[in-house]
């Protein structure tokens, strides 16, 4: 699903997007309410929502939706700023690049999320980090006491995927297999009530896992 407030911009996203044998566009928005509307009717595997679109923004709408239905958000804009990189994370998306990114990184990035993992723009990880630690200045208490479900081994894995590590990274650190790594992950996302491993390494911070410089 796409959604922008430039006919030109969706005019070449669906053209890229409608060249891929594994892809399907099901549905288009020029504004933020009716890409809300059409996603949750539609419920389709990626939405890619602008950032600043009228009636509702992409991060609002990326909200909205994340509430109600599995579809993961991606979210294009001009703007590779951390305020707006850490607000859509926060509002449930999955996945943030820049509108200048190639056509072969968003087309990577809807798959990657289509297969239920997350993005991030290269230039965007370390700066997100450390945006989630400034912006953390104590622990949440609630989000500590969750990390209680979690196995020692698990534990473990979190403390690596907050570090910005792929499954096979990980793997090589705690020597164990590559698809351990990944059932772990999912077990994890799933005991601690987030979406993706971006939310994943946003509750290490907050829940005191992981402090600022360790």
């Amino acid at each position: 699903m796409i959604a922008d407030d430039q006919p030109l911009m969706r005019d070449a996203l669906r053209t890229v997007v409608g060249l891929q044998p594994d892809m399907v566009v099901v549905a288009e928005a020029a504004d933020g309410r009716d890409a809300v509307a059409q996603t949750l009717r539609e419920r389709p595997d990626v939405a890619v929502f602008d950032i600043r679109m009228p009636g509702l923004d992409g991060i609002a709408a990326a909200r909205e939706v994340t509430r109600s239905v599995s579809s993961k958000v991606l979210i294009l804009t001009t703007f590779d700023d951390d305020d707006y990189v850490h607000a859509a994370l926060k509002a449930g998306a999955s996945g943030f690049l820049t509108k200048n990114s190639p056509p072969e990184d968003i087309l990577a990035a809807i798959r990657v999320l289509a297969g239920g993992e997350a993005l991030l723009a290269p230039s965007v990880t370390t700066r997100l980090i450390e945006h989630v630690v400034a912006s953390t200045p104590r622990v949440d208490a609630g989000l500590a006491a969750t990390l209680q479900r979690l196995t020692p081994r698990e534990l473990d894995v979190l403390r690596e995927v907050a570090k910005g590590l792929s499954n096979a990274e990980i793997g090589k650190q705690l020597h164990i297999g590559e698809g351990t790594v990944k059932t772990h992950v999912s077990r994890i996302l799933v005991k601690i009530g987030v979406r993706d491993r971006v939310q994943a390494v946003i509750y290490a911070y907050e829940s005191g896992l992981i402090a600022p410089g360790g």
